[in-house]
């Protein structure tokens, strides 16, 4: 094989580049999902409520030219409306999940009361200035 293709199949074999493929890959199909949630759930539902689920039609006029604030207030209600399903339904159960699963640390390690070194739990003497521990 030419040592160009080589080179390539290592990089492409290599873990970091497959990956991220996943990644973007996963992270495209998401946010798909995500949009969806807040195009055909969550929009309608403030809408309902608001009585005004599209703010595009709003602007004004200054000397002929037209600003269109209408659009801007959709896309900052579009930004925090994402951003919050992302926290709410992603982050915080996956945190979640997270506290549940994990080990906490075993303590291997105190500090001494003379120096703050650390030294092992079992240790009655610290060996770097030699203060007597009394646990």
């Amino acid at each position: 094989m030419p040592k160009i293709l080589e080179g390539f199949k290592n990089f492409i074999l290599r873990g970091n580049a497959v990956d991220l493929a996943v990644g973007v890959v996963i992270g495209a199909s998401f946010g798909t999902v995500v949009n969806a949630l807040v195009k055909d759930l969550i929009t309608p539902l403030i809408g309902a409520i608001a009585k005004v689920p599209d703010f595009s039609g709003l602007n004004f006029t200054l000397n002929g030219s037209i600003f269109k604030y209408g659009e801007l207030i959709n896309a900052l209600v579009s930004f925090i409306l994402v951003a919050g399903s992302i926290y709410f339904f992603v982050i915080l159960p996956m945190n979640t999940l997270l506290v549940r699963t994990t080990k906490p640390k075993a303590v291997t390690a105190k500090k001494c009361p003379e120096c703050l070194s650390e030294i092992p739990i079992d240790a009655k003497r610290c060996a770097h200035c030699g203060q007597l521990i009394i646990s």
